[in-house]
């Protein structure tokens, strides 16, 4: 009676362990997207932040050449021209902002599909 209790346990461990290798991927998955995640928002944002700061002086000292150099003629048509510019790319910018915030992959994706697969197998279900 010793040998199905032995041959149950072993298949017992087995199968934990199986189950607990299974579980060990996904979280290393998980925390995978994790730190992408992480690295993409902080680059994202140190890039975000170094453009803004240099395009801004340098827009800044672009209106301020141009409507010195139109000073005695048409500084009021530079001073619109001008405003119109940067409202206008500023705009664009905001739309940019929106649609790539829109765009995102979800977070997790990768291993949200790879739950469904392990469930699907674990049901018999095909898989596509």
């Amino acid at each position: 009676m010793s040998e199905p209790r032995r041959s149950l346990l072993d298949s017992t461990r087995t199968l934990l362990d199986t189950a607990l290798g299974l579980l060990q991927t996904r979280v290393e998955l998980l925390v995978t997207e994790i730190e992408e995640e992480k690295t993409r928002l902080l680059s994202t944002l140190v890039f975000g932040a170094t453009a803004f700061v240099l395009l801004g002086f340098g827009l800044i000292f672009l209106a301020i050449t141009v409507t010195v150099l139109l000073w005695d003629d048409h500084r009021l048509l530079a001073l619109v021209l001008l405003s119109a510019a940067f409202l206008g790319g500023g705009g664009i910018a905001l739309f940019l902002t929106i649609r790539t915030v829109r765009q995102r992959e979800r977070l997790f994706a990768a291993s949200l599909a790879e739950l469904k697969k392990d469930r699907a197998a674990l049901r018999g279900e095909e898989q596509t």
